[in-house]
């Protein structure tokens, strides 16, 4: 028998989940919004996918179009839809597809990504025969489009993805919708508080929600998740970081040799940082480099984009530095000047570099905003 849509199933006689006239008016009212900030937004979006790089490939998936080869593989068979918005997400995602793909057989499983460096992750950890999208923008037309061509049986969300009109449509289209390692923060409680009229239905309509500690599973059933739908399962992070799915991508103790760095080197690095965090590790390192004169400094930001400003900023401070984007192995990346600081401007890697490091400095640490996850660092243990 041909494969039934859900939109069928829907017409058979299953009226649950129609919106109901508040609900209604909610859609509405978001999506007025939506077209003003998209219109709004877009000369910003686009400056900084730009600045990003690698925009352009598969851009027509942000609207719901795809080649004709994508369209053929979803055309038969099952499928679970994962998402993961960048690359954090994916890396805890990655030992979740592994599990489903080795206990669903047939069942296929498409990935997705919001940022460019989020698909080059999945693009880079995953066999050719799990087929990678972009996720769509939140606009209707596009959703339903994307929705369309890969009919998922199922939906999973890492940690907080939540887009209305994506969710209104997997709920008319009867399909169970799964959140991953969900945590919602004091300040996105209070907005979705504010929004209730809005995102309380989208909550209520989760199949089912794994949260990272029992206070996101206290926020999210007052936020309208249903009690018996949500548990407590830890934060996957520790699973990604101990399961060995994240092999080294990066021969670091050569990269390391060759720009000036050598094996008995105290190594400080400032992991995942922030603006403002460079200029404090570079003042720390001038500070220390003449009692410790072995100490090194490597500096991976955040934002890869803005690894040049970083090093700017040392430079600034009469320190010198080198570049991982301008060494290949047998490069001598040092030109003969030690003293060098390696500012790291590539994605995907970071990971690869602690196990070769003495110190870290976790970065967004000193922004008032509470420090990026030391999990990965932590895990890798002193000198890996």
């Amino acid at each position: 028998m041909p494969e039934k849509k859900r939109d069928d199933r829907k017409a058979d006689g299953d009226r649950k989940n129609d919106p109901t006239v508040s609900q209604t008016l909610a859609e509405w009212f978001y999506r007025i919004l939506l077209n003003l900030g998209l219109v709004i937004s877009a000369p910003y979006y686009f400056r900084r996918m730009q600045r990003r790089g690698g925009w352009k490939d598969r851009v027509g998936q942000r609207f719901g179009k795809y080649d004709a080869d994508f369209i053929k593989h979803c055309s038969k068979g099952k499928r679970i839809w994962i998402h993961a918005v960048s690359v954090g997400e994916v890396h805890l995602s990655l030992e979740l597809v592994k599990r489903l793909k080795a206990r669903l057989g047939d069942c296929k499983i498409i990935v997705s990504a919001t940022t460019t460096t989020g698909m080059a992750e999945w693009r880079k950890k995953l066999p050719p025969d799990i087929k990678t999208c972009f996720y769509p923008i939140d606009r209707r037309p596009w959703v339903r489009s994307a929705m369309d061509v890969i009919r998922p049986e199922a939906i999973i969300l890492a940690e907080a993805e939540i887009w209305p009109n994506f969710f209104w449509e997997a709920r008319q289209r009867n399909i169970p919708t799964f959140l991953i390692n969900a945590r919602i923060s004091e300040k996105s409680f209070g907005r979705y508080q504010q929004l209730a009229f809005l995102f309380r239905p989208l909550f209520q309509s989760l199949a089912q929600v794994g949260t990272q500690n029992k206070s996101d599973a206290d926020r999210l059933a007052s936020l309208g998740c249903r009690q018996d739908r949500v548990q407590v399962t830890g934060n996957m992070k520790f699973d990604a970081a101990l399961s060995g799915t994240r092999k080294p991508t990066l021969d670091v103790h050569q990269l390391f040799h060759e720009s000036g760095i050598t094996d008995n080197a105290l190594i400080l690095m400032g992991s995942s940082t922030h603006p403002g965090e460079e200029a404090i590790l570079g003042k720390i390192y001038s500070e220390l480099k003449p009692v410790h004169p072995r100490l090194k400094l490597v500096l991976v930001p955040r934002h890869f984009e803005k690894a040049r400003a970083a090093g700017d900023t040392l430079k600034a401070a009469s320190l010198k530095v080198c570049y991982r984007s301008e060494w290949k192995p047998g490069t001598d990346l040092s030109k003969n000047d030690d003293d060098a600081c390696l500012i790291v401007d590539s994605t995907g890697e970071l990971s690869s570099f602690y196990a070769h490091v003495d110190l870290v400095f976790i970065g967004k640490s000193l922004t008032a905003k509470g420090g990026q996850s030391p999990i990965e660092a932590a895990a890798a243990g002193p000198g890996g």
